[in-house]
């Protein structure tokens, strides 16, 4: 009762009933056990980062040492994006199976055992084994993080928790350039060995380190054991009230009665996709249809705007700008990794204060004008004999203001985005399939610019990119509302409907029309 009180201080004569309605302090503590358990979850996406900065290097001596083209460059290269749909696929169920904490865990011993492989690798087919290996361990990494963060997360801090996997990507990419440095001066066959067999240290240690972690309290719910979800909720809330809440939410989405307080009840199992293929690709509603337009659209145009062939390939591109000894590209990949790597704390702290559209709309609109810029400056190179320099200049600015503007926004928000989207129950299963257009863009895009660039030119292949990149904005404009301040089960109440401009602060007005947007949103 006197939670209840609490709760009703303005209005006592109307309990609320949904997490929307209640008022968390306007500046809330930072929940030092949420924060701890989404740092460590979301190291696993370092292993991602981690191999696509080590490999934008180590493909110049790996070419050199096993005699490959640039088409068995692009292979090696981008091949880990399509192995990955493979760990993404598997990470859904398993994840619904064995429960998201252990699914982590699972991540990094694959990836170990990958890294390790390529490793040693004595020919081309041999670390192409080792892709393979590594691929799945990324897909696993890159679908269950997010998720899992996101759903232990109070809502008051939800945008700056699960923004964490890109914050450790771009760490992992940075820390990928600087191995590149690092073992350059040993030789060709050793050097590129060392700079992808150091990949297995993080995942021993992140293996470890998960096993100190919670279960999601939603996974929890989902297989009966409300007792445990409570415990989990009461510590990684802003109060007790909210867990109280929270965890009434999660029941609701459930199928658990409300009145069920029992620690461990019977639930139908639906854990294990049962249904769920179903209800998002055969017989979607029009939420759920809008929904996962939403989740799978905005992971394909993160990959589609070309960022990882700027990432990837960057040590050609600054050839292409005038930087031709193997010491300048390396260390100018570095300030690549460094301009990711700060430009991504803009959104972790302000995705919690003004929301996820301004963001990414601005970060878009960026990314628009760096990428023409890049294209325009990379012509101009191309069309002179003599060395430009204000191009030359414009050319190394531009590819930092890519990966600066694509940090700050894009990056971040659609795992952030694509993770806090879906229905309980069909969560792990569409983050996957957001998780493969993510990977299979990725993967497109990155063994096929070479090609791309030799037949349209390099400037060519960057001015496709940033047209691109404006219809993502158009889809992002028209396609995404809003979801800052919602609790994931409140979530369904903004799909369903083409989304129309609002002013981001929230007011309490909204709140009082969450129940009727419910209503009409069924």
């Amino acid at each position: 009762m006197a939670g209840a009180n609490a709760l009703n201080v303005e209005a006592p004569s109307q309990q609320p009933k949904i997490i929307a309605d209640f008022d968390p302090p306007t500046k809330p503590k930072r929940n030092k056990y949420a924060l701890a358990c989404a740092i460590l979850a979301s190291m696993t996406s370092v292993l991602l980062g981690y191999d696509i900065g080590v490999m934008s290097g180590a493909c110049i001596y790996i070419k050199e040492d096993l005699k490959i083209d640039d088409t068995q460059v692009e292979v090696v290269v981008g091949i880990i994006s399509v192995y990955s749909l493979l760990g993404s696929a598997l990470a859904g169920r398993t994840s619904d199976w064995i429960g998201r904490r252990y699914t982590i865990v699972v991540a990094g011993v694959i990836f170990f055992v990958g890294a390790l492989l390529m490793g040693f690798a004595t020919n081309y087919a041999f670390l192409m084994v080792g892709r393979f290996v590594a691929g799945i361990g990324v897909g696993y990494a890159l679908m269950i993080a997010p998720v899992y963060t996101a759903e232990l997360s109070p809502a008051s801090i939800r945008g700056f928790l699960t923004s964490f996997p890109e914050v450790f990507i771009n760490t992992g990419v940075l820390l990928g350039y600087v191995s590149n440095y690092a073992f350059s001066k040993l030789p060709t066959n050793l050097g590129w060995r060392l700079m992808l067999g150091v990949g297995a240290i993080p995942a021993v240690f992140l293996a470890i380190g998960v096993l100190a972690m919670p279960e999601s309290p939603r996974w929890l719910v989902m297989q009966g054991r409300l007792g445990d979800a409570r415990r989990v909720l009461e510590r990684t809330s802003d109060s007790p009230e909210e867990a109280q809440l929270r965890l009434a939410d999660i029941k609701e989405a459930a199928g658990i009665p409300e009145d069920q307080n029992d620690d461990v009840v019977q639930v139908q199992k639906q854990s294990h996709g049962e249904g769920v293929w179903k209800e998002l690709l055969l017989h979607p509603t029009p939420v759920v249809r809008h929904i996962l337009i939403a989740g799978v659209g905005i992971q394909f145009f993160q990959q589609a705007s070309g960022v990882d062939a700027v990432v990837l390939y960057s040590p050609r591109i600054f050839e292409k700008a005038g930087i031709t000894s193997t010491d300048g590209k390396l260390l100018a990949t570095i300030a690549v990794g460094v301009s990711k790597t700060l430009f991504i704390f803009i959104s972790t702290f302000l995705l919690d204060k003004v929301g996820r559209r301004p963001l990414l709309l601005s970060s878009v609109g960026g990314m628009i004008m760096s990428l023409a810029a890049l294209a325009l400056s990379l012509t101009i190179i191309d069309h002179h004999t003599e060395k430009v320099t204000w191009a030359v200049g414009l050319a190394i600015a531009s590819v930092l203001a890519v990966v600066g503007f694509f940090s700050m926004g894009l990056g971040p928000i659609a795992w952030v985005y694509s993770s806090e989207i879906f229905p309980l129950k069909l969560r792990a299963q569409g983050t996957s399939m957001g998780v493969a257009a993510n990977r299979l863009t990725s993967g497109v895009i990155s063994m096929t610019f070479i090609s791309l660039y030799e037949k349209i030119s390099i400037g060519g292949a960057f001015f496709l990119f940033a047209a691109v990149a404006t219809v993502s904005w158009l889809f992002f404009f028209f396609c995404l509302p809003e979801t800052h301040g919602r609790t994931l089960e409140d979530m369904e109440v903004l799909f369903g409907k083409i989304v129309k401009w609002r002013p981001i602060l929230m007011d309490k007005n909204r709140k009082n029309d969450t129940n009727k947007e419910s209503d009409s949103g069924k």
